[in-house]
């Protein structure tokens, strides 16, 4: 289960020098990284808490006794979170899970039957025995939707599919007092309450602060179960929390499996030496990448599974590293501004911009070796020289044919990029791709000299929505909404 990193074209040998790096421009920062290798490794015993999740036996066993518990009794779990209370679970669930799998999972009126298994579906779906769908383990398994938007024409239309009796509602949110995941716990909690009674707290469970927040007060005064989020770990860092384990779990995915492959990881990155280090090299080429002016990060896997592990990279990389002032609290404004991208589509939408356009992007290929399915292109239209070549291949050559062709082109322009490889796709490999991008991220906060865990500018937003909805002690806020000038009626068209 080998992760490579493959930065060949990024190198002033394959780009040039106007372009590309030189080794001795990434030797420049031995030392820097040898003294932010020390102080990440301190921290992780401290305020860094996302290295030891990998570690912690007790969450996995609490994770894995409540969704053994609740397996048997629910059909659909609903995500209710936003940020990194959701990004993390959805990109586990997307990358592990059978691209269908609510579909899959629905039986009678859209509904899974409580006593399902994983093991049950290739039968009724047709699928050959010993397939990997089959293959997986047989514990009972769940629809998962992740609600992580309010906005209540993708919301409220959720309820019309769902049987309320079957279905368990996940509140995720760490300070306790995210607004939109409250919105809808409050919402939730009405529905629950006229429908089930007195029963409906076990269709909830609270994944929030172990010690402080109103969500915590509510769910120890309630009698919520509850799983915890550490104080020291951020949203945007919990995957290998219960914040992405526990839906993961319901759905069917191997947990276990995914913590080692984070550990695994955890073990690869543990150097200083910058040419061992994937996460770290990784960090330095998107460093030396801005200073030269490419402020662009594109990321883009050749995976439709990993397509919304990359919307988790954007969150990832954009909240902890756009900031107005460095560690010294000197105004700096810095930070590349992450892009996402999927081969083979957006070969046919964005590519046009990264082939021709401003040389302001660096781009991150991850490359998946070996697919889970097969097709064969029949030989067919051999008469037609314009299609009729693509016949006796078959789908997945070409879709590799498509990721080589353009990671050349890019390289033959002067384009820098760089590409990660993962073997196949399972719990491991995932779990050691998470990990690896969380490890590069706050080594490159250290770089960047900026703080990888916070996000300051999202609160005055969080502030003045505070004040319009009425929030106590936000007064002034709503004031200054209601004073805020409408625009000029000229520039309204």
């Amino acid at each position: 289960m080998q992760f490579t990193l493959d930065f060949n074209n990024t190198m002033s040998d394959v780009l040039g020098s106007e372009q590309g790096f030189r080794p001795e421009d990434i030797d420049g920062l031995k030392k820097q990284a040898n003294e932010i290798h020390k102080n990440l490794q301190a921290r992780r015993r401290t305020d860094i808490g996302f290295y030891n999740l990998p570690y912690d036996e007790k969450l996995l066993k609490d994770v894995l006794s409540l969704s053994k518990e609740l397996a048997g009794s629910f059909d659909t779990l609903v995500v209710l979170g936003i940020g990194g209370s959701s990004l993390g679970g959805r990109a586990i669930f997307n990358a592990l899970c059978h691209p269908y799998h609510n579909l899959l999972h629905s039986v009678g009126e859209g509904r899974l039957s409580p006593n399902a298994s994983i093991g049950d579906v290739p039968s009724r779906c047709g699928r050959p025995q010993g397939s990997p769908l089959q293959a997986r383990n047989k514990r009972s398994v769940l629809r998962i939707f992740f609600c992580d938007n309010i906005d209540p024409d993708g919301f409220k239309p959720l309820f019309e599919i769902l049987n309320l009796k079957k279905t368990v509602f996940n509140v995720i949110t760490k300070s306790g007092e995210t607004a939109e995941t409250i919105a809808q716990f409050m919402v939730i909690k009405k529905l629950l309450e006229k429908m089930i009674g007195k029963k409906y707290r076990d269709n909830i469970i609270i994944t929030t602060d172990p010690l402080k927040g109103a969500l915590r007060k509510i769910a120890d005064e309630e009698g919520f179960k509850s799983l915890p989020v550490p104080p020291n770990v951020g949203g945007r860092y919990s995957v290998f929390s219960a914040v992405g384990l526990f839906p993961s779990a319901l759905a069917g995915v191997d947990i276990k499996k995914l913590l080692a492959g984070a550990r695994y990881m955890d073990e690869m990155c543990d150097t200083d030496d910058i040419w061992k280090n994937p996460a770290y090299m990784s960090a330095i080429l998107q460093y030396l990448a801005y200073k030269k002016g490419k402020n662009i990060s594109v990321i883009m896997p050749y995976s439709n599974a990993l397509r919304d592990f990359a919307e988790w990279y954007l969150q990832l990389w954009a909240e902890s590293l756009g900031k107005k002032v460095n560690l010294k609290g000197e105004a700096v404004n810095i930070g590349a501004t992450p892009l996402k991208a999927l081969g083979t589509t957006d070969q046919h939408s964005q590519l046009q911009l990264y082939m021709e356009g401003p040389y302001d992007k660096i781009i991150t290929f991850i490359e998946v070796k070996k697919l889970k399915n097969k097709m064969p292109i029949p030989r067919i239209f051999e008469g037609f020289k314009e299609i009729g070549y693509l016949g006796g291949h078959s789908i997945e050559e070409l879709f590799k044919a498509e990721l080589d062709a353009t990671r050349i082109a890019l390289t033959k322009n002067r384009r820098m990029n760089y590409a990660i490889a993962i073997p196949e796709i399972n719990p491991f490999t995932i779990g050691q791709l998470l990990f690896f991008f969380e490890v590069q991220t706050v080594f490159a906060g250290s770089l960047f000299e900026v703080n990888a865990f916070d996000q300051p500018g999202v609160e005055e937003g969080k502030r003045l929505t505070y004040g319009m909805m009425g929030k106590k002690g936000y007064e002034n806020k709503k004031n200054e909404v209601a004073k805020w000038p409408k625009g000029a009626k000229r520039y309204i068209i």
